[in-house]
């Protein structure tokens, strides 16, 4: 990193001395503040919305896009709560302490390893956008899947920023009739039961409406909306799975080909790359019997339908901010956790009868076959550092904030880290030193605001990356991916971000510099010690596979 990042002793080691100050913004009149809306989806690959070459109608972000800007080389950390806690912090996943995942109260694995970087919860040596936006004078609301921790009542959504709050505090849940311990609060309170009939992507929107509608002064908001869409279990909307039943027959291999020759042809995709292969263990479409291609389509129309439903509920907020005059001054970001979910099993999790019913949870799933379509043109999944992993669409729309950039498709790199400076930069808030007593650890990010009004900004020197041991460093148009304790592989990311020709012996100086980079970020950023599960996630990779 440009700026040396030194230990300090002060608190056992905990904070970094010789770091870019604590900044804050050039300040604001309360009434030029925008509004902001943060819209996350869960598990959705690279390639499944229509603006990024799928096939699948998503008429209201491709709108957003066509009147704002895609960013085509957006990074998340390759899972959800970890995604979740950098995004909500501006920091590194293990500054926060989530490392790994969370503690949840139906968990199978207890994720605190006891040391800092991997706790299971979010810690307080780190603010969140909403406390930081709160300081601004923001309202702060939050609808859908917190992921941060829901044992320690003081680490909950309402004691961490947010004015209202009604959603997930666990991961994923019943879409149909979720019930405790994965079920729905609604600020600090748990709900027994649902009123019928329920769907997680419709309560969430209607939820964020109705606080967005309840606020009775002019100051500015904040809204967080984190659907859990697509994320298993396969849990749809009748009306919307029969719209696409039958839809893909055509298969696996197919689809994957389609979405890419529509990549190249949108932009979103030079066609000097190579379309990443289908992994050697997956089966071809045509290997299938008719039983088994009819309900992969099945599978797949389910998934789709989840998706649709998750824009056509955007599509519902967004007609509310127009109708209430405040869509041109909101700046509107969506963005996915993680590539695209290869979790349940290659063909699918659970069995056809699992499918929809509101009582049946776990990896009910779509299988690695289309999750490896979802993610064209990248290899790899979610949990992973290769592209397909960590690769995501943006989504920025900022009709007060955009000169000359409506409709821009745009190369710039960035990740979560550069979502706090950004509303930093447009809200006027102070990042702070110290909150509640604690010392925070300082930000590294860059505001993306320069991209919108000037088309580019000074790119990070280096990105970085660590979930389960999966590492990865990004240096300019160079790409260094692989395993703790395995050798790297190198891509250059220009020529080749599909990651198929490793470049690693040809570049062995570049490869030790590398290395020697990534070593000192995660010696400096609580990557190590992992703590008592150390470098095994063994576990956890057993469950995943038998998952149902």
């Amino acid at each position: 990193m440009k700026k040396t990042l030194i230990l300090s002793a002060f608190l056992s080691g905990l904070f970094f001395i010789g770091a870019t100050p604590p900044k804050k913004s050039a300040t604001k009149k309360a009434a030029q503040k925008p509004n902001i809306v943060l819209i996350m989806a869960d598990d959705m690959g690279y390639s499944d919305l229509g603006c990024y070459g799928s096939e699948i109608p998503t008429p209201n972000l491709d709108k957003l896009a066509s009147q704002g800007v895609r960013f085509t080389q957006f990074y998340n950390t390759a899972r959800c709560c970890p995604t979740r806690a950098s995004l909500m912090t501006g920091l590194f996943q293990h500054q926060a302490g989530i490392g790994h995942m969370t503690k949840e109260p139906s968990n199978r694995i207890d994720y605190d390893y006891g040391v800092y970087g991997y706790r299971g919860e979010i810690n307080r040596n780190c603010v969140t956008l909403a406390e930081v936006l709160k300081s601004a004078g923001y309202h702060t609301y939050m609808a859908g899947k917190w992921h941060l921790g829901s044992g320690t009542p003081d680490l909950r959504p309402r004691q961490r920023g947010f004015d209202r709050y009604y959603g997930l505090l666990a991961g994923a849940s019943s879409y149909l009739d979720p019930i405790q311990p994965r079920g729905i609060w609604q600020d600090n309170e748990p709900v027994d039961k649902v009123s019928q009939p329920f769907y997680t992507t419709d309560a969430f929107t209607d939820h964020a409406i109705t606080f967005l509608s309840e606020q009775k002064d002019q100051q500015p908001f904040f809204l967080y909306l984190a659907f859990t869409s697509p994320h298993w279990p396969l849990h749809a909307l009748q009306e919307d799975i029969d719209r696409f039943r039958g839809k893909y027959r055509q298969g696996w291999d197919a689809l994957l080909e389609q979405r890419f020759r529509k990549q190249i042809k949108e932009g979103i995709v030079p066609a000097q790359w190579k379309l990443s292969a289908r992994p050697d263990i997956y089966p071809a479409w045509a290997e299938q019997d008719t039983a088994k291609q009819r309900e992969m389509d099945y599978r797949m129309a389910v998934y789709v339908a989840q998706i649709y439903r998750m824009d056509q509920n955007i599509g519902k907020l967004v007609d509310y901010l127009k109708k209430a005059n405040k869509l041109d001054n909101t700046l509107l970001i969506f963005l996915s956790d993680n590539g695209a979910c290869q979790e349940g099993g290659v063909l699918g999790g659970g069995s056809l009868a699992d499918i929809n019913d509101p009582a049946k949870g776990g990896a009910i799933s779509y299988g690695g076959v289309w999750a490896n379509a979802s993610n064209t043109p990248f290899k790899g999944f979610k949990h992973v550092s290769y592209e397909g992993g960590i690769a995501t669409p943006l989504i920025i729309h900022y009709p007060a904030g955009m000169a000359g950039q409506k409709g821009r498709i745009t190369t710039t790199p960035g990740y979560l880290i550069d979502i706090m400076p950004t509303f930093l930069e447009v809200s006027g808030a102070t990042y702070p030193m110290e909150a509640k007593g604690q010392k925070i650890h300082p930000f590294e990010g860059k505001s993306l605001l320069p991209v919108l009004t000037k088309g580019t900004r000074q790119p990070h020197e280096y990105m970085y990356w660590e979930h389960e041991n999966h590492r990865a460093i990004r240096f300019g148009n160079w790409k260094a991916v692989g395993v703790i304790g395995a050798p790297w592989e190198l891509y250059n990311l220009e020529t080749d971000r599909t990651e198929q020709h490793n470049r690693a012996t040809e570049q062995p100086d570049l490869v030790k510099k590398l290395d020697q980079q990534w070593t000192s970020w995660a010696n400096t950023h609580h990557v190590f010690p992992k703590g008592s599960m150390k470098t095994d996630f063994t576990k956890e990779w057993n469950f995943l596979k038998t998952a149902d």
